[in-house]
């Protein structure tokens, strides 16, 4: 089997210093980091997803970063597509490729293959999306209890973009999620993987990370964002742009729901739930990925301390000798 040069995975919650650690790679090694956040991608959205900024991005270059509209749609298996890509022309570069971010769906099907799962179909989201503006996302939660028990359980009520997209499958393929899930192949892919997971010792930590990070959002001017793309006439909260959370909230806000304190609230809340639902995922992975590395987020030294780790790592696979298979 030819060499495979490596490729750094570092993921994290929402709030556990990815960016920082990605950038100290960068000034470690010669390095180019790849977005793995499927907020990210979209342009004019930049405070409410902590988007790198431009003297971040000035330091080393920067890959799916503002590639579409808020309008468009972008997937995990076109995600898988691109990485493919951008990884083999960075190595080409003789740079490595650092791939960061926290949409762990991205990450598992880049190493573990993407589902046998159907295309959207517009007719049965619209039908979805009807009944919900009828009867409300709790009540098609329910419709998809009745239909896919244990689908139903691993979701909230009030989860309206992932209950939509399972009660979708389920109709369209008249099969449990789970085994529409389970029908892929594992990928063959085109690097060494060297995967660095940021997990906090202390969740209430980063918690109050999380709470201090929305209010600074706020304070940069997140709310007047979300004013600016509510004025394009194609966006609404069915898109799944709008459905990032702390956009949701600002946005149901200024349609007249609760007042400002409240947004705050829920904004920070749905954050929460996000990073749990991160660390959730990341405990599958350290069970299943023989590469997998994990480092508290908190600590005081970390981004030099993970550059410091991935450096040995990338030393460690390109020795004469290294298993790159």
């Amino acid at each position: 089997m030819p060499a495979r040069p490596p490729a750094v995975l570092l993921l994290g919650p929402t709030a556990s210093g990815k960016t920082a650690c990605a950038l100290a790679i960068a000034e470690r090694l010669p390095a180019e980091i790849i977005s793995v956040d499927s907020a990210l991608v979209y342009r004019g959205m930049d405070i409410g997803t902590a988007k790198p900024d431009a003297a971040e991005r000035a330091r080393c270059p920067h890959h799916l970063i503002d590639i579409i509209e808020p309008e468009d749609a972008y997937s995990a298996a076109r995600f898988c597509t691109d990485v493919t890509q951008l990884v083999v022309e960075i190595a080409n570069r003789g740079h490595v490729p650092v791939l960061a971010g926290g949409t762990m769906l991205y990450f598992k099907a880049l190493r573990d293959g993407l589902s046998d799962l159907p295309r959207a179909d517009a007719a049965v989201r619209g039908e979805i999306d009807a009944m919900a503006a009828r009867d409300g996302w709790p009540a098609v939660h329910a419709t998809l209890a009745g239909l896919d028990p244990a689908a139903a359980a691993r979701l909230d009520p009030n989860d309206a973009q992932r209950i939509q997209r399972a009660l979708e499958i389920v109709r369209l393929t008249g099969r449990p999620l789970a085994e529409s899930y389970a029908r892929h192949a594992r990928p063959d892919l085109p690097f060494t993987p060297i995967t660095i997971a940021l997990a906090p010792s202390r969740r209430e930590v980063l918690h109050a990370r999380i709470a201090e990070r929305f209010d600074v959002m706020l304070a940069n001017g997140f709310i007047e964002e979300v004013v600016r793309l509510r004025a394009r006439p194609a966006l609404s909260l069915a898109l799944p742009a709008m459905r990032c959370v702390g956009y949701r909230q600002v946005w149901e806000w200024l349609d007249g729901a609760g007042d400002r304190a409240g947004m705050r609230d829920r904004g920070i809340f749905a954050t929460r739930q996000l990073a749990k639902r991160q660390i959730t995922w990341m405990r599958k992975f350290r069970e299943d990925w023989a590469d997998y590395t994990e480092i508290d987020c908190l600590s005081a030294d970390l981004p030099a301390r993970v550059a410091a780790r991935v450096a040995e790592s990338v030393e460690r696979h390109a020795a004469p000798g290294a298993d790159q298979g």
